[in-house]
């Protein structure tokens, strides 16, 4: 049985002086799209930190409520606080069967933050992730390597070209940016 987190996408791109992390809106439940205009994409650490997630939505909820604490508690620092957030998700009881990803940025990092404990940062500067991921990851480094559009519009037309593709993926986007 595929794992629930797997159906949206959600994307980041680093270009330049900023970064822009994008999600299409759709939620659905088995083959079902009950909603087809959500938001994945959250500010956190006072608009420093964008966060976006592929998931099981209660779950995500949570796990957004404790990545800003974690941001709070060690003074906005990402990695740090998504390695703390890592490892709680790894070995917390009740967190453990917790259904998500999460892709966080900053104006200097870009993370992949797992249940399995796993933080990684992408060695292009693109992550993706969900049902739509590989699409979005392949149109976004496409995209990169031949056009000059900033990060925002990579984003943007990434997840539309995943959207054709994969049917747990809708054309509503969500994009934020930093820019320095």
């Amino acid at each position: 049985m595929e794992q629930r987190w797997h159906h949206t996408t959600v994307v980041a791109v680093r270009r330049g002086e900023a970064v822009a992390l994008g999600s299409d809106g759709q939620v659905t439940l088995g083959n079902t799209v009950l909603k087809g205009t959500a938001s994945k994409i959250r500010r956190l650490a006072g608009g420093k930190v964008l966060a976006g997630f592929a998931g099981s939505v209660a779950d995500a909820l949570a796990l957004f409520t404790r990545f800003e604490s974690k941001l709070e508690a060690f003074g906005h620092n990402l990695e740090r606080a998504a390695v703390e957030l890592a490892r709680e998700w790894r070995t917390d009881r009740a967190l453990r069967h917790l259904e998500a990803m999460l892709v966080a940025a900053d104006l200097k990092t870009t993370l992949l933050i797992s249940g399995t404990g796993e933080v990684l940062s992408p060695d292009d500067e693109v992550v993706a992730v969900g049902s739509g991921g590989a699409y979005a990851l392949a149109a976004a480094r496409a995209l990169l390597s031949h056009t000059e559009l900033g990060a925002a519009d990579v984003v943007r037309e990434a997840l539309r070209i995943a959207s054709g593709i994969d049917i747990y993926t809708n054309d509503h986007i969500t994009i934020e940016e930093l820019t320095s």
